[in-house]
């Protein structure tokens, strides 16, 4: 939890405050973007909560906060609340919460399906998320989107005997064990609802996985940018290649998909015709950088 006397001053008075040991990894703003907004290289509570839904979510952010950076004042249920993720997004995919701070707060998704389930990049190995996966069905595949997001990869194989999945471009000795290590830009088959789809661009080994042609996690390849209303890739991150992630996106821009689910901000949904526009537009707009 955070400390009161690292509280920042630019955050409103009241109950709920974000501490100097904020990373700016911008996990609690896209969670509860009614509580947090951007201050000076931190986040900050802009307004208190008001409401139980404003209330639960800044909660949520507390927990999933990978540097413990929020903290309140008064004495809220935090236990509970930890004890509710992974939170439903949509039908039978999940966001997993408990941000690791190795990965730079990025976020792990779970999807829950009859053959087996599908963890989605690295969150903190807490204990009450653990339970909750034991309890979902356990964890047969991890997805590895890229060498960042890996966090305690290894601690989640141990437990639950699942196989692990990524690019071999980006295979480092924290990984090398690995059991799947795909090569190649072409796309592979990890089962009948489970595409990988290698993009390299922002590390050479980059991959976006497609559930059910209908999900789409692409760690740090795609997000949504609120502030330009549309898919953009992060160009100040790009540690490869920004040409080959341009043709990247080119190629995943032929996909059909009706979510994204990025490592880093909100997921967005919109109807395949307004998805495919919105590629269209993300393509245009990096080819002009």
């Amino acid at each position: 939890m955070a400390q009161a006397s690292k509280r920042l001053p630019a955050n409103v008075a009241g109950d709920f405050f974000v501490d100097s040991s904020c990373i700016d990894c911008g996990t609690c703003r896209w969670m509860a973007p009614a509580v947090f907004d951007h201050g000076q290289e931190h986040s900050k509570v802009y307004r208190q909560p008001e409401g139980e839904a404003d209330v639960l979510a800044a909660l949520r952010a507390v927990v999933a906060c990978p540097a413990a950076s929020i903290g309140t004042v008064e004495h809220h249920d935090v236990a509970s609340v930890a004890a509710s993720f992974p939170v439903p997004i949509a039908a039978n995919v999940y966001h997993c919460g408990y941000h690791h701070r190795s990965s730079y707060g990025a976020t792990s998704y779970l999807i829950v399906r009859p053959q087996g389930n599908v963890l989605i990049d690295s969150p903190r190995f807490a204990g009450p998320l653990v339970e909750r996966l034991e309890a979902l069905g356990g964890v047969a595949m991890m997805f590895l989107t890229h060498r960042d997001d890996v966090a305690e990869h290894e601690r989640f194989a141990e437990r639950f005997g699942c196989t692990r999945v990524l690019h071999a471009d980006d295979v480092t000795t924290a990984t090398q064990k690995v059991e799947q290590q795909p090569q190649g830009v072409e796309v592979h088959a990890l089962a009948d609802d489970l595409l990988m789809i290698p993009v390299p661009g922002h590390t050479r080994g980059s991959a976006c996985l497609l559930y059910d042609g209908t999900f789409l996690f692409t760690g740090d390849h795609l997000a949504w940018n609120v502030a330009r209303d549309q898919l953009c890739a992060f160009r100040g991150a790009c540690w490869y290649d920004w040409p080959s992630q341009v043709e990247s996106m080119r190629r995943l821009a032929e996909f059909d998909f009706e979510h994204v689910l990025p490592g880093h901000g909100a997921p967005c949904h919109f109807d395949v015709p307004t998805m495919r526009d919105k590629m269209r537009a993300c393509v245009e707009w990096m080819a002009s950088r």
